[in-house]
């Protein structure tokens, strides 16, 4: 590896350079969070992925209010990255390949409005970004993406059960995500 990947590797895997005025925050919801998580912690120049809910109107809400009550929150990444080792139109890229665009009732097994899938935006760069890119798709699939577009407005944090759950709990959250197909989902999709 040579010295400028080392630094970067350093400065990435370095939590105490999460506040820093060089790091900027995304935000998803493509179903559960767990599984967003996972899919975005591997990107080099993200430093961190945090599970929570945003897009509601309830103040600190818990897992239980988002799934089963009328919260109008739904289940969300806040991504930490530096942009100038990944740029946001990387990270759209990886939303998308990571969600089923033309789901309106949730995503993979688990239905409802929390587990919609939803492109946060925090300024018009960003939510001209996510509009063109969803012209693409559907220009390429002929087909409407129903995938929200939303204003980024409030991030709650979730509980600690649910931060880093595909790694604390490896043999369970594999056997969801293998009951809930959503690899063989995506690859029907997007390809493999």
């Amino acid at each position: 590896m040579n010295k400028f990947l080392s630094i970067i590797f350093f400065l990435i895997s370095s939590n105490s350079f999460a506040n820093s005025p060089n790091f900027e925050k995304a935000y998803f919801a493509g179903g559960c969070f767990w599984c967003m998580e996972e899919s975005f912690e591997n990107i080099l120049g993200v430093s961190k992925v945090i599970s929570g809910y945003s897009g509601g109107s309830t103040e600190n809400p818990t897992y239980k209010e988002v799934t089963y009550g009328n919260t109008g929150h739904f289940e969300v990444i806040e991504v930490v990255y530096i942009p100038e080792v990944v740029s946001y139109e990387k990270l759209l890229e990886e939303f998308w390949v990571n969600i089923d665009p033309f789901d309106a009732v949730g995503q993979f097994c688990d239905k409802g409005y929390s587990y919609r899938s939803v492109a946060f935006y925090q300024n018009d760069n960003q939510k001209n970004l996510i509009e063109n890119s969803i012209k693409e798709i559907e220009k390429k699939f002929n087909k409407k993406v129903v995938t929200y577009v939303r204003k980024f407005d409030k991030f709650y944090i979730a509980e600690a059960v649910h931060q880093d759950y595909y790694q604390i709990n490896f043999l369970n959250y594999l056997r969801y995500k293998k009951g809930c197909r959503r690899e063989a989902i995506l690859n029907s999709i997007w390809g493999s």
